[in-house]
């Protein structure tokens, strides 16, 4: 029997602030990075279990670390112990006395857990020569509610009310998965609207979108009343009438001040405001759907658990989710919140604005059509169109929709090279840079001394 003999760890940044990519009214100048892991074994086939945990740069620091304070509790498993009961993985890894003290479940420990648990889901996947979507989509329903932690959530959701739902699922699962493989899942673009980016950037990409066959945009929103009236109506203007748009606030504002700037959005015809307050607020958020009615609210891309999504849907807070690959406890957890939307009626929407977001999300909205809800009718995954060059088995696009991965495992492998390449702080994109830093300092400092005695070098 193969065992993991490792958890490697490595610090993966994409200088991304230089360009303003991802900018928006909390998070002006991420540089999108990963705390990449891989689950290493013994395998004479040098099987792997690959999985990541996104931040937006200095984040990594404590992310890996906390990643590698999970080795004690995996190295030495037996790998098939592991893959035929990912349930039981889940729960140790989460019911660890120690760890469990730093959160319960929530926060910078979780999220390392998550990409753990992913990555042995990634494992799982490739051991049965399967993409993850198509992984679960044919585990039984038995399977999938052995898989979930229904602790906190029987007063919503228990495992017979997540059996019935599966099995309901049941009929008509072969001719989803032929549906799937030939025409994809829609997707949404987040691509044009970053905050940073000029009117006239915006513009452009938002046409390129409407071309490229996208049906929805989202524009990033929050900072500035006026900037943002201005940005909505040059969309609006460029993508026509028949193109939905939403708006993202990234959690910028309080109760009252978002119902009042969503009243002068709202002419847009806006499909939706995504976490216009603090994920942890799920009154706040049953407020502002009560005040902007009929704009639809939602969240979802940093509520840290079951538990909160729980209530945001037990509180009619929100109209429809994001999930997030990387914030909670891996694919389990979002099992959990995917079987939760189902037993509410609500829709889903994926979050994938990060590295390697799109990559893995993707699954779960197919694994998600094909076993659970059943529909893709009015949902769609988010996509932006940003550093995919640099996974072996990075997402596919056609005519605004993703396609059906083939590839066994959960897409989450990144090429050795990029890995090399934008490791930091030691790799070349980072070094290449300080250097050329350094030099400008250098001639800037020059020209300083030069013009406080009157003397300028040439250059």
């Amino acid at each position: 029997m193969s065992k993991i003999v490792a958890i490697d760890t490595l610090d993966v940044r994409f200088p991304t602030s230089r360009e303003l990519d991802g900018s928006d009214a909390m998070n002006p100048d991420p540089d999108y990075s990963a705390a990449y892991l891989a689950l290493r074994t013994d395998d004479a086939d040098g099987l792997a279990g690959h999985g990541l945990v996104f931040t937006i740069g200095r984040g990594n620091d404590v992310q890996t670390a906390a990643i590698g304070a999970l080795s004690h509790l995996v190295v030495g498993l037996d790998v098939e112990a592991v893959v035929d009961d990912l349930g039981a993985f889940a729960r140790r890894l989460n019911d660890d006395s120690q760890l469990r003290w730093l959160g319960p479940e929530k926060g910078v420990m979780h999220m390392a857990i998550g990409g753990v648990i992913n990555a042995a889901w990634d494992l799982a996947a490739r051991r049965a020569g399967k993409p993850l979507w198509r992984y679960i989509a044919d585990m039984t329903p038995e399977q999938v509610v052995a898989a979930v932690d229904f602790r906190y959530l029987t007063d919503a959701l228990t495992p017979d009310d997540a059996l019935a739902l599966l099995k309901r699922a049941e009929p008509g699962k072969l001719e989803r998965i032929r549906e799937l493989e030939a025409h994809g899942y829609p997707a949404y673009t987040t691509s044009p609207g970053w905050l940073g980016y000029s009117d006239e950037k915006l513009v452009r990409l938002a046409r390129e979108a409407v071309a490229e066959g996208f049906r929805t945009i989202k524009l990033k929103v929050g900072a500035n009343l006026d900037d943002d009236v201005r940005r909505c109506r040059l969309a609006r203007q460029a993508i026509g009438p028949d193109i939905a748009m939403a708006v993202d606030a990234n959690q910028r504002w309080d109760v009252a001040p978002a119902i009042e700037w969503m009243r002068h959005l709202a002419p847009f015809d806006i499909a939706w405001i995504e976490e216009p307050t603090s994920p942890d607020d799920i009154l706040g958020h049953a407020a502002i759907r009560c005040g902007i009615a009929p704009v639809p609210v939602s969240t979802g891309e940093h509520t840290q658990n079951r538990i909160v999504f729980k209530q945001l849907l037990q509180a009619q807070a929100v109209d429809l989710i994001q999930i997030d690959a990387a914030r909670v406890g891996g694919v389990n957890e979002n099992l959990a919140i995917l079987l939760l939307a189902a037993k509410f009626g609500v829709r889903v929407f994926p979050h994938a604005g990060g590295v390697g977001l799109c990559e893995l999300v993707q699954h779960l909205a197919m694994a998600d059509f094909v076993a659970i809800s059943a529909s893709m009718e009015d949902r769609a995954i988010e996509f932006v169109d940003h550093l995919h060059e640099h996974f072996l088995d990075p997402v596919r696009i056609r005519d605004g929709r993703y396609l059906a991965p083939t590839a066994p495992g959960f897409s989450a492998q990144m090429h050795q090279a990029s890995l090399q390449r934008f490791r930091y702080p030691d790799g070349p994109a980072w070094t290449e840079q300080a250097g050329a830093q350094s030099t400008l300092s250098t001639l800037l400092r020059t020209v300083r001394e030069g013009a406080n005695t009157g003397h300028i070098p040439p250059y």
